[in-house]
């Protein structure tokens, strides 16, 4: 997992595994709070990791990656 951290925001980048599973969406680069609440109002989303985990997202990645 070398180089996630600059998948994150500056505050974010020394922060542990769990830390940053923990953190809001927001917390990714390219994510705004604004974007992070239409997350949460749409599909429940709070974490990174529940945004890992969300099934719908799951079940495009696998789409995706069966497509390849």
């Amino acid at each position: 997992m070398a180089g996630i951290e600059t998948k994150f925001d500056k505050a974010y980048e020394t922060k542990s595994i769990e830390e940053l599973a923990n953190a809001p969406v927001a917390a990714l680069q390219g994510i705004s709070d604004a974007k992070a609440e239409q997350l949460l109002a749409a599909l429940g989303v709070k974490t990174v990791k529940d945004l890992g985990t969300n099934k719908y997202f799951l079940w495009a990645q696998a789409v995706a990656k069966l497509a390849e």
